[in-house]
């Protein structure tokens, strides 16, 4: 979600060469395009209404954000191969190395759709291993990034502010806590299903207290600095990430753990999906309010589309989800509500997003060189 917005078209991929050059300036931050729609499925599929077709269409979504998946993956090995300079640079650069925290969410993210809606088309067998492959892949890169990110802070960045996108390595941990139950019933029962389930909760905390580390440096930056510059204005959505993801987590914990943990652990997750859960999400929508007045104010100041444009996305969907949980467990109408309209919202950010991304690669602009 780097700002790329030079006006030089990039060379067609037409032959090898001509296509290695053509990812060179492909950073991170593209695989925010894969995330933000594998949600649009993940989410639609809990909805709590029923819409004709509904499941088909996120099944759809579903495939083509494992199909961006692929591609990125291809694209993004041929950047290492040929312009590991580039990929050097990325990692020591602040603005754009926590952006790597987004490759280890979209493998989960696939991987997590491909047991709730994916299993329509694909199977449950197949499912079950293409999530067992993607989650565990996912959970080690984020698990590295979490670590490796923040040293790179630490030793060799040179930050003046603080930024939205030093949730995006932190928050990593908890899409694997919220995706991990998914796999539990394909477990054999008792050590190996109660350690799957302890590690998904021991990442939850990972990442939530990291992200309480986090948020009043951000908050801090906002009222000190004063407004994010325009083009980086939509990362402040990226806060509500950890928010949503944590709600969709305990929530899912309440759902799995009883039966697998003993009295009174397992039957304690579905009071702590509520004490959790509702304070945080009351959180969430203050800073949607927050953020959304900052961005509205940015696109009055001539705001243009940047990648950045994709934070509109998976944040607001594990908001989604999270409203999703909540009005399972509490039965109350207006979490239901909440939960489809942050969808709608979703699904119209999404299109927004998804339709100026691919005017920008057909005309080249979005992978050309950065000021050019």
């Amino acid at each position: 979600m780097a700002t790329l917005a030079p006006s030089r078209p990039a060379p067609l991929a037409t032959t090898p060469g001509v296509r290695a050059a053509a990812v060179r300036h492909l950073g991170p931050n593209w695989y925010a395009s894969v995330m933000g729609t594998a949600i649009v499925a993940n989410a639609g599929a809990a909805l709590p209404v029923h819409v004709p077709g509904l499941r088909t269409a996120c099944a759809a979504v579903w495939a083509l954000s494992l199909a961006m998946l692929l591609t990125l993956l291809t694209a993004r090995s041929l950047h290492w191969i040929h312009h590991r300079d580039r990929a050097r640079a990325h990692l020591l650069d602040p603005a754009v190395a926590p952006f790597h925290g987004c490759l280890s969410m979209a493998l989960l993210a696939v991987g997590g759709g491909a047991m709730t809606v994916g299993r329509d088309w694909i199977g449950l067998p197949a499912a079950v291993a293409l999530d067992t492959v993607l989650f565990t892949a996912g959970t080690v890169t984020g698990l590295a990034a979490a670590v490796a990110i923040p040293y790179l802070m630490v030793v060799h960045h040179r930050i003046e502010s603080a930024s939205p996108v030093w949730l995006l390595p932190v928050v990593a941990p908890m899409v694997s806590a919220s995706m991990g139950p998914l796999l539990l019933p394909h477990l054999p029962a008792g050590q190996a299903q109660q350690t799957l389930l302890i590690a998904c909760y021991a990442m939850f905390g990972v990442s939530l207290l990291a992200t309480l580390v986090m948020l009043p440096l951000i908050f801090g930056r906002l009222v000190t600095g004063g407004p994010l510059p325009l083009a980086l204005t939509p990362t402040l959505f990226l806060v509500l990430g950890p928010l949503g993801q944590s709600t969709t987590a305990a929530n899912t914990f309440a759902d799995t753990a009883p039966g697998l943990l003993p009295a009174p652990y397992g039957q304690g997750f579905a009071a702590f999906a509520v004490l959790h859960g509702v304070p945080v999400m009351g959180f969430a929508l203050l800073w949607l309010a927050l953020a959304g007045a900052l961005v509205l104010r940015a696109r009055y100041r001539g705001m243009g589309f940047a990648m950045t444009w994709w934070a509109f996305t998976f944040p607001v969907g594990t908001c989604v989800t999270g409203a999703e949980g909540l009005a399972r467990h509490t039965g109350l109408d207006a979490f239901r509500w909440l939960a489809i309209v942050l969808y709608v919202f979703l699904g119209a950010a999404w299109l927004v997003a998804a339709l100026h991304t691919a005017r920008g690669l057909l005309g080249g602009t979005l992978l050309a060189e950065p000021g050019r």
